[in-house]
């Protein structure tokens, strides 16, 4: 179900990883995982080519930044494509110590490999495939190179490992 108020719990997702998130799909990695592992369900999510997408938390960092309670700062890539920086307006303290130290784990992930676990957790959850991770690969097979998939695994398994209200599911490998 998705929330009436989008930017709403936009904020709270910049809040919760420490007043800073560095890039869009980085946000919308960890706010599909925070639903996941039962942090809300304040955003509906499908599958694009970068994995779970939701328009909803898209349109609520928009609006948040268009508010002035998040920064969003365009920034060119060195490899020449642009990146946002979101950074709180004015600092907020996270109000569920347990989501905010999800959120700043996950932050703290190679944004490559945050995806690829994203992926695989979608693919399992919801398309029900029974081998998220070669379903990841095959569909992103660029990004699941050089030992990256195998690392993404790790990543996510440190996740899993984090209290949570619902546990993470556990990905067949």
């Amino acid at each position: 179900m998705a929330t009436r108020n989008p930017h709403l719990a936009a904020t709270r997702i910049i809040i919760d990883a420490g007043g800073e998130l560095v890039g869009r799909t980085r946000l919308q990695k960890i706010a599909y995982l925070m639903q996941l592992a039962g942090f809300g369900e304040e955003f509906e999510f499908e599958y694009h080519h970068f994995g779970p997408y939701s328009e909803d938390l898209a349109r609520g960092i928009d609006i948040a930044a268009a508010f002035g309670d998040v920064e969003e700062e365009e920034k060119q890539a060195a490899w020449g494509g642009r990146y946002s920086v979101f950074t709180l307006k004015q600092p907020a303290a996270a109000a569920d110590q347990m989501r905010s130290e999800f959120a700043q784990q996950a932050k703290l992930l190679n944004a490559v490999e945050l995806e690829l676990a994203a992926t695989a957790a979608f693919l399992f959850a919801v398309e029900r495939k029974d081998d998220p991770w070669e379903e990841t690969r095959r569909r992103k097979p660029e990004k699941a190179r050089d030992g990256r998939l195998q690392r993404a695994m790790v990543a996510y398994e440190s996740l899993r490992g984090l209290q949570t209200p619902i546990p993470l599911p556990k990905l067949p490998e």
